[in-house]
């Protein structure tokens, strides 16, 4: 009785901590992209990598919405450039530090 009674709060502890798990990835799903001003002049990429196309050059102090950090180099990002939304990958250097 009481191997049962182990293994039945084994589980329940193994259960709990898969639904904290679960509910901490739903929040950070819901979280808006984040207004930024460029503080040099910086490209809006394609990609992440040095051969990436280049979609747009920002201007320094242009809106910028950072819609997440993917590493620790790049945010990928969100600029509206003629009326045109573009999405893309920019440095993390050209934002201010906060």
């Amino acid at each position: 009785m009481n191997k049962r009674l182990l293994h039945l709060f084994g589980l329940a502890a193994l259960a709990s901590c898969s639904a904290a798990g679960e509910s901490s990835t739903s929040a950070r799903a819901n979280r808006t992209p984040v207004a930024y001003n460029t503080v040099v002049e910086c490209t809006l990429y394609d990609g992440m990598s040095k051969t990436s196309t280049q979609l747009t050059t920002i201007t320094s102090g242009m809106e910028v919405q950072v819609m997440d950090t993917v590493d620790a180099y790049f945010v990928k990002a969100r600029v509206t450039k003629g009326g045109k939304p573009l999405t893309g990958y920019m440095y993390r250097t050209c934002f201010p530090q906060r």
